[in-house]
């Protein structure tokens, strides 16, 4: 099996040609997407077509799959592999889109996943993109004050922020008392070594030592490095991608900006982390 590795920006993703995950086999190949995954930390397979079952097997490539903490998602053919549909509601009636504004996934977990892995089945006729800001990069433009400042901060994650600006779907009552955990802000890769700022607003509640108001502020501050566009890669969905992610080093968001008469519908698995180590 020859595969061929692009660029798709200066600093972040990859997309891959002449792999079926259906058969691979080879342990060159595997080294060869590991390595790959681990330097560009967005990783695009192209023209896919797995089955939730397939899709798991090959997800197991990159790592232990990860437990999902919202079961309602969660596919009858295997519960480790979940879905991510536009056509799911909130009690009220209103659409949920999974997955928008900027977050990294399952920040609230004692060992969040290091990856995250999505499998394109049907995909609406435009929009949908999902963007990824690279943290590492947000970390190195940070004023020196600023890095200071934050450099041994820790903050509180919970499931859903009462401060936060999206709503989340509700956890089944099995499930729904997950506890905080507390993360620090500046964290180092395990595997590149590269400093990265850890954030996400759609899941702290508190950063410690500081007050709500001081909280909110530090934490728009930080956001408005991650919106700067230099940082970004910006994947255009095609069917059959399947694309994974690095959540130690990326925050991303979805789009709702699609026909929501038109399906969008992913397979979702997240691979097991390893601790990281502070700064």
């Amino acid at each position: 099996m020859n595969i061929k590795i692009n660029k798709l920006s200066e600093h972040t993703g990859a997309e891959v040609f002449g792999v079926d995950l259906k058969s691979i086999s080879d342990q060159r190949v595997i080294n060869e997407l590991t390595k790959a995954f681990s330097k560009y930390s967005v990783l695009v397979i192209r023209d896919q077509n797995l089955s939730p079952n397939e899709f798991y097997e090959s997800a197991k490539i990159f790592g232990k799959v990860f437990k999902q903490h919202n079961k309602k998602f969660a596919l009858k053919e295997n519960d480790l592999v979940h879905y991510i549909s536009n056509k799911d509601k909130f009690e009220d009636g209103k659409i949920y889109i999974p997955g928008e504004g900027y977050h990294t996934d399952h920040s609230n977990d004692i060992s969040p996943p290091k990856a995250t892995i999505l499998h394109a089945k049907l995909l609406p006729s435009y929009g949908g993109d999902t963007q990824f800001v690279n943290m590492h990069l947000v970390y190195n433009q940070l004023p020196d004050d600023l890095k200071k400042s934050i450099q041994n901060l820790e903050a509180m994650h919970v499931y859903q922020s009462t401060h936060s600006k999206r709503k989340l779907m509700s956890l089944p009552r099995i499930t729904e008392k997950i506890k905080e955990v507390i993360h620090p802000l500046v964290r180092i890769h395990p595997e590149n070594n590269k400093i990265c700022l850890y954030i996400n607003p759609i899941r702290i509640e508190k950063i410690i030592g500081l007050t709500d108001n001081e909280t909110l502020a530090l934490l728009d501050n930080l956001m408005s490095y991650v919106y700067k566009k230099e940082n970004e890669y910006r994947h255009k969905w095609l069917n059959g991608d399947f694309v994974i992610w690095d959540n130690r080093i990326l925050m991303h968001k979805a789009n709702g900006d699609y026909d929501m008469n038109e399906d969008r519908y992913l397979f979702r698995i997240m691979i097991q982390n390893e601790i990281f180590e502070r700064t």
